[in-house]
Formats: structure tokens, sequence, C-alpha cells
């Protein structure tokens, strides 16, 4: 299908409206951040093993990991939303009201049934197993109401590629694909990505400022708590992270 130069300016509209929502929640979560709570949640002997002497060491590694990942979940999250407003104008897509299902709409005498998803490799074999039973259970709802009803379940992965698509159970359809089957346009994929950077740098520049603050202030309550003499101590900081009440109390 040739470019509909409509559907991409209803996008860029779109993107460059809401994309503001990430920067605000990205920069929400840096405000919101604890030092202690992300040392609860990491790996204190990886720490030790990687031979991190210094306090800025550690707490750098701790917030750009910890950030990289909410960052990922919350780009995600907006992903999701870009792929319900494309498909709401293109084959008057809604946002499905079924449990594991994020995305309903009728294609062709079909509907379909898809999970949004970030890349290819969201998940492990447990989740992956939810989700077709996801499937299964959203097919018998569906068809409740409407046993005619011929349903296609979709994985649908915003980034990346699968060159198998048929997983058997249900289609796997990822970056280029994925986009043109919500939007019957083979270069969608490409014509969201400049949008993507309306008011970036401004915003960036925001989030390194507070950044900054941040990472000297952990900076500093990591010294006064966990370390002696300018060492770290990593009895105390193994202790924190790991101990049971009884040795943190002690």
């Amino acid at each position: 299908m040739k470019k509909n130069q409509k559907l991409v300016d209803e996008i860029t509209r779109y993107v460059e409206s809401n994309i503001k929502l990430f920067h605000d929640n990205r920069i929400n979560k840096l405000k919101t951040l604890k030092l202690k709570n992300v040392l609860k949640k990491k790996n204190p002997y990886l720490f030790r093993a990687k031979y991190m002497l210094t306090a800025d060491d550690i707490v750098k590694n701790l917030t750009n990991a910890y950030l990289s990942s909410a960052e990922e979940t919350m780009f995600g999250d907006w992903l999701e939303g870009l792929a319900i407003f494309v498909s709401s104008k293109t084959l008057n897509g809604w946002k499905s009201a079924v449990t594991g299902v994020d995305l309903e709409f009728d294609k062709s005498n079909v509907r379909y049934i898809v999970s949004i998803k970030s890349g290819p490799n969201w998940g492990n074999s447990s989740q992956v197993k939810k989700m077709k039973e996801d499937f299964s259970k959203a097919k018998k709802t569906l068809r409740s109401s409407s046993s005619n009803l011929n349903i296609v379940a979709v994985n649908g992965c915003c980034y990346g590629i699968d060159n198998n698509p048929d997983k058997g159970e249900y289609f796997k359809y990822c970056g280029q694909d994925f986009w043109a089957l919500i939007s019957g346009y083979e270069e969608l994929y490409l014509d969201i990505i400049e949008p993507l950077a309306s008011k970036a740098r401004e915003r960036n520049d925001e989030f390194q400022q507070l950044f900054a603050q941040v990472h000297n202030k952990f900076v500093k309550e990591f010294i006064t708590d966990f370390c002696i003499d300018g060492c770290i101590d990593w009895q105390k900081l193994v202790k924190f992270n790991s101990g049971n009440k009884i040795t943190q109390n002690i």
C-alpha cells in the first residue's frame, strides 16, 4: 500500500502531543527514587565480583540499571497506546476489555486479538504460556456472544524481527510486520521514528540535570551509610540487602 500522508500526519500529531507523557513519567520516576529501595533489589555480590571500589561506581551502576528497566516498561506502555491509536484510525480498532488482550480489530472478516509487547524477547516460557492461556480464554469469551466469529490471536511486538510468525496457537508479528498489520502501510515503522524526537533534547536536558542532583545525593547517602574511612563496608551492605530481621537489628 502506498504512503497514506493523512495517516502519517495524524500519527505525527498524536506522537508530538503525547510523547510528553513518557518524559513526564521518566522524570517523576527519578524524582521518587530512593537509594535504599534500589539497593534492596540489586545484587551486592555482583558489585563485589566486578571489583567496584567507589560509592560513585555503585550508585551509577544502580541508578542506570534501575532506570533503564523502568524506561523500557514505561515506553512499552506508551507504544501500546500509539498502536491502539493507529488501529483506531485505520481499522476502527479499539482497546480490548478482555483480560490479557490489549487491542481488537476486524479485518477481512477476521477478529484480531492482540497482546502488544515492546520487543520480541519480552518473556520467558512461563510468561508465553500465560499469554497463550489468555488468548484461549479470550476466544471463548468472544465466541460466547458470537459463535461463528473467526478469531486470530497475535503477539504484536513494536520493534524487532521474527521471520517465523506462525506459532501454531497464535501469530507473532514484529517491527515492520506488526505496524503494517494494524495500519495497512508497510513503511509506517519508519515514519513514526522522527516525531519521537519532539522536545526530546529539552526534556533530556531537564532529566540529566535532575539525574546529576539525585546521583550526588545518593553518593553522599551511600558514603554515610555504607562506608568506613572512605572504604565500602561490604559486610554492612550485604547485611542490609540480604540479612534477616534479626541480623539487621544487631
